[in-house]
This record gives structure tokens, sequence and C-alpha cells, in this order.
């Protein structure tokens, strides 16, 4: 399968390359490479700027050129760059596999215009067991019920910046489609009372070099239930978004989730 990545010089594009070039990652041939203009990685091989054997693919800053004879896009980048990507992969029908996070409406408008001509999967968060997660918490809470409290507790690396996480809110919202009467608190300090039956507590730890962490407590009389994902490497989130390449690129146009994916 012939792959371009855009956003190819951070972190996630050598997690992407290295994993791209494993068997265990399945058959993938890295045809291009983007990065944002003025970025120093630009003109030099994808493989040296990451430490890795030379790869034969320069890093560019046109996107036009860098897609060129892929067959998917995977896309670790910045929201400001996911408009004009949407638009280049559509008109050179590209699939499009991104995870990069907090997009605005531009750009999931952007992507809901791409998915007209092409397929389309974003994820903030391309961890397969997160996805499984998600499930488990909306069945846990919709079997549980009232009686049980829920609060979540996401813990990252001291350098994160937003708080709480994408995918602490993402787990938040699954939990409020079962429940929506419940309202989110983001913290408790002083002389609060007693917790009501309304709040939902979503609770940032920030610390040392932790990858992500996310647990779901459901608190009832006697008993509780913890779900808990432990990521401790970013390949994980790689593998995700080839799992998800693989997955879509023969697939006709249209948004995808990796719970469409999943599901096959």
């Amino acid at each position: 399968m012939k792959l371009a990545l855009h956003g190819a010089s951070g972190r996630m594009g050598a997690a992407v390359l290295s994993l791209a070039r494993t068997n265990t990652a399945g058959s993938f041939e890295i045809v291009g490479a983007a990065a944002e203009r003025g970025c120093a990685a630009i003109g030099r091989d994808l493989g040296e700027i990451h430490g890795m054997a030379p790869v034969g693919v320069a890093v560019q800053d046109d996107i036009a050129s860098a897609l060129l004879g892929a067959e998917v896009v995977i896309d670790f980048s910045h929201r400001r760059a996911v408009p004009v990507l949407a638009k280049v992969a559509a008109r050179e029908k590209i699939a499009i596999v991104s995870g990069t996070t907090g997009l605005d409406a531009a750009g999931l408008e952007a992507l809901d215009e791409a998915a007209k001509t092409v397929p389309v999967l974003w994820a903030p968060n391309m961890s397969l067991g997160i996805q499984v997660l998600a499930e488990l918490v909306q069945h846990a809470v919709r079997r549980l019920g009232a009686g049980f409290d829920v609060e979540i507790v996401e813990v990252h690396h001291r350098n994160k910046a937003d708080a709480p996480s994408g995918t602490a809110a993402r787990l938040a919202r699954e939990v409020e489609q079962v429940r929506g009467e419940l309202r989110k608190v983001g913290g408790r300090e002083g002389m609060v009372g007693a917790r009501t039956a309304e709040e939902m507590g979503v609770l940032a730890v920030r610390g040392g070099d932790v990858v992500g962490d996310h647990t779901v407590h459901l608190l009832g009389n006697g008993e509780r239930l913890e779900l808990t994902h432990r990521a401790t490497s970013r390949e994980l989130f790689a593998r995700g978004a080839l799992f998800a390449a693989r997955a879509i690129v023969s697939r006709p146009a249209g948004r995808y989730t990796l719970a469409d994916i999943l599901r096959d």
C-alpha cells in the first residue's frame, strides 16, 4: 500500500515510519512526506531526520507533491494544516486517516467535504483499546444506572498542554449519551459540600513521562467498578493509524470511525 505522511517531522511521524517499515505492520511503501513550511526537516530524507536508515523520500512543504502517488495519507499534524490537506487529498482521490487533535469547525467541515469524494477516518485517539473502552463505558453506565456515581481520571506527562485530555472528554461524552443529566466538574476544593447525584468529575493529573492513562470510576454502595486503559508507548497510536489506513483505503467515500472498522 502506497502511503504518505502528513506532519512527518513530528514524533508520531517517526512512530508511523518505524512501524510501517516492519513486517508486523503489513506491507506499506512510504511514497511521500509533508511538514509545515519553514520546518528544519524540509528537503531532508524522512528516515534520516528520525535517526533511521534513509528511505529515499524527502520531506516537502508542498502537500500536493508529497501526496503524489499515494493511496492513503496518515495525518498527525496541526489543526491549522488539516483543511488544506483535506482539499488536496480529495482532489487527488487519496484516502485520509487523521489523528490530529483539537480540530476546530473549519477542520471538521473540511473532512466532511473531503468525505464526499474519498474515505475519511478521523480519531483524536488512534488507540483501538480506547475505542473498546468507550464502548464498555457506555454499556456499564447503562447497566448500572443512576445508583452509581461516575468519575473520570486521566494521567499524562508533564509537558501536555491541555487538560483534561481529549480522550477524557470523549469518555465523558460517552457517559452523557446514557445519562444526560450529569454535569462535568473539573475539580473540588474547600467546603464544597456533599457530592450531588448530577456531578461527574473529569480530573487531570500531570507528571513524569506518562504516555496516557484513563480510568472511568463507577462508584456504588458497597462496590465500585474501574475501567482503565494505560498507554505505554506512542507506537500504539501509530499501529492504530496503520490498521485504519489498511481498513478504509478501498472503501467507498464517506466518514468512518474506529468503531466502524473494528466491527468488521
